[in-house]
């Protein structure tokens, strides 16, 4: 598991790596950051705040202005795990109040499958899952249409 990057773990089981605002910051598009400032207010409110290495990075200014407060990152180190696929409380009361509705329910299917597979099958498993069943291109957790050749998509 040494090739893995740990601060993409995100303990809810929302893979930073197939996150929109932590793609649009890699690959530094400033057409799709403008959107996401919309799509997250009120935790973005220009393109910079589109910015995100993963929620587990060690610098808080590295991580998305949402993530940066989630419950679920403080409850998961005060349990001494490593995500709520170890807790045996899941789903908890901070699952069940999540914010976004897309992430509550990729957390819900996301989550079992982490426990079942272990983190390498499961992060191999995510990242298959988000790609165009068409034409192979890479999407994003919440896409509904393939950004290359548009057909309409349901990867959740």
């Amino acid at each position: 598991m040494s090739d893995i990057n740990k601060a993409l773990l995100a303990p809810c089981g929302l893979y930073c790596g197939v996150c929109a605002i932590h793609i649009a910051d890699r690959e530094n598009n400033l057409k799709f950051k403008e959107i996401l400032v919309d799509v997250y207010k009120p935790f973005s409110k220009t393109v910079d705040d589109i910015k995100c290495v993963g929620c587990l990075s060690e610098k808080q200014e590295d991580i998305f202005g949402y993530c940066q407060t989630c419950p679920i990152r403080d409850c998961i180190k005060s349990k001494g795990i490593d995500g709520c696929y170890q807790c045996d409380d899941f789903p908890c009361k901070f699952i069940k109040r999540f914010p976004i509705p897309v992430g509550k329910k990729v957390i819900l299917r996301a989550i079992p499958r982490w426990k079942e597979l272990g983190t390498e099958k499961w992060i191999e498993e995510e990242e298959k899952r988000y790609h165009c069943p068409e034409c192979g291109n890479s999407l994003f957790r919440g896409t509904k249409r393939c950004n290359k050749c548009g057909i309409s998509v349901n990867v959740d």
